[in-house]
């Protein structure tokens, strides 16, 4: 007797699920997501605030969005994340819908459930999107990883990753003079 066949979703279904109901496609299978904590909301804003007041202070071209923001990483309908920071420095991408394609740097922060998530399956869509600078945030762990995707030369192997603690300040890959000190936004975990 055959297996029974898994149901592929596409991004058509993500849009029918009930308003309030936060879920992203990955691959065409459905990701329910838990409302986000205080915490998580608190240490969200203030990177969105940092980072948005860096790119206003130097004229920016880039965008900067926060969740949830539709980002539509592949040329398929399979595919469809909220990452909680996006910032997108070709307005190409850009439409009313979301992006479409890549962001520039991607900031993710980790929640116990969110873990196999944040650490594993994005991470890889992220690499193979070509998302230049990928971060997680870990409250828990008191932790900041980051992969540096666009340093290594060839696009399947091993990235750049470094981490860090919640007292350190952490220079952005993407920008020559953006530092975030987390001593100032760890004061809210």
């Amino acid at each position: 007797m055959p297996l029974p066949k898994e149901q592929t979703y596409t991004i058509e279904d993500i849009y029918k699920l009930p308003d309030g109901v936060r879920a992203e496609l990955i691959d065409g299978e459905i990701y329910y997501m838990a409302p986000p904590s205080r915490i998580h909301q608190d240490i969200s804003g203030k990177l969105y605030q940092t980072i948005a007041n860096y790119i206003d202070d130097h004229n920016g071209s880039c965008k900067i969005y926060a969740a949830p923001f539709a980002v539509f990483l592949n040329e398929d309908d399979k595919n469809y994340v909220e990452p909680d920071i996006s910032v997108i420095c070709d307005k190409d991408k850009l439409n009313d819908r979301g992006c479409t394609g890549a962001p520039d740097w991607i900031i993710e922060i980790v929640s116990p459930s969110s873990q196999r998530m944040d650490y594993a399956i994005k991470f890889s869509k992220y690499q193979d999107a070509g998302v230049r600078e990928y971060w997680v945030v870990d409250p828990l762990k008191k932790r900041i990883v980051v992969w540096s995707l666009e340093q290594n030369p060839e696009p399947t192997g091993p990235s750049i990753m470094e981490m860090y603690t919640f007292n350190d300040t952490i220079k952005s890959g993407i920008y020559e003079d953006l530092y975030i000190d987390f001593s100032k936004i760890s004061v809210f975990v």
